[in-house]
């Protein structure tokens, strides 16, 4: 198959089926729900071989300030023939002038210093079967009335918008938080992904809050297959690996765009860039 025959088109609908067997080839965790989610989200490019889908993209807005470039594939026999260069030039063009914000392996690190992103921390990935862990008592389940506060806690955190995001997590998952008095200032969502579940993002003041919040979450989860992603410096890993959740992999977070790099609260998961809404 020669590169001159594949085509880059708006990612439309009709392309969620071959996405999703390009990422199930790719050896990705994404089931066809979790595709969608980022796909309603998002706007993308697909690259396509006559009618086969080849190679995918999206950029997820968050505002008018601030996107995520991600699901970024291109199929084994694409590969080495810049095509993974193309698709994400063609999503940055979408972002316009935002602020863009991806997570990169090893192997994906020098094409996007090539474009312009610079590596702000490293993200480890801490997943499989959940321990019997006690629940924090100063954590509590909200429904879809705390949503306002945990909006602008989120937007304190991230620095930008991600209202949209949230409200498919409240529909597809579960906020926990923790108070002080009546003000939410901590806060994490769940919901199922991939072959269990995954957690985040969590916004927290301090380690303490974001190990309390992570421990009552999994406490319901004891038996279950659950993935997290947290920033590295966190130190949140030993804890992890207590509860039954081993590091596997790690990716680099970069930034493309920004006046300074952004500041990392406590610990800050994104299911869209692989990640977990991705």
């Amino acid at each position: 198959m020669q590169t001159e025959s594949v085509v880059l088109a708006p990612f439309e609908a009709h392309h969620l089926d071959d996405a999703v067997a390009l990422s199930r080839a790719a050896g990705w965790a994404h089931r066809r729900e979790d595709w969608v989610v980022i796909w309603s989200l998002s706007q993308g490019r697909v690259a396509l071989a006559g009618d086969r889908v080849v190679g995918t993209a999206l950029m997820t807005p968050f505002g008018d300030t601030c996107s995520a470039i991600n699901m970024i594939i291109v199929d084994e026999s694409q590969r080495g023939r810049g095509l993974g260069r193309k698709l994400t030039t063609a999503v940055l063009e979408l972002a316009g002038n935002r602020e863009c914000r991806l997570t990169a392996t090893n192997d994906g690190l020098p094409l996007y210093e090539k474009l312009g992103f610079v590596a702000t921390h490293q993200i480890v990935r801490h997943q499989g079967i959940v321990n019997r862990i006690n629940a924090s008592e100063n954590v509590e389940w909200v429904g879809p009335d705390a949503l306002p506060a945990i909006k602008a806690l989120d937007r304190a955190a991230f620095g930008a918008s991600r209202e949209a995001l949230n409200d498919v997590l409240s529909k597809e998952g579960r906020f926990a938080v923790i108070r002080n008095d009546d003000r939410i200032v901590a806060f994490a969502s769940t919901r199922l992904f991939g072959k269990g579940e995954v957690v985040g993002p969590v916004v927290a003041e301090n380690f303490e809050q974001a190990r309390d919040l992570l421990a009552f979450i999994l406490s319901g989860k004891e038996g279950r297959f659950v993935r997290i992603d947290i920033p590295e410096q966190t130190g949140l890993s030993s804890s992890l690996k207590g509860w039954g959740l081993p590091q596997a992999d790690g990716v680099v977070a970069m930034v493309r765009g920004a006046a300074g790099h952004p500041q990392t609260p406590a610990v800050q998961t994104f299911c869209l860039a692989s990640q977990a809404i991705g």
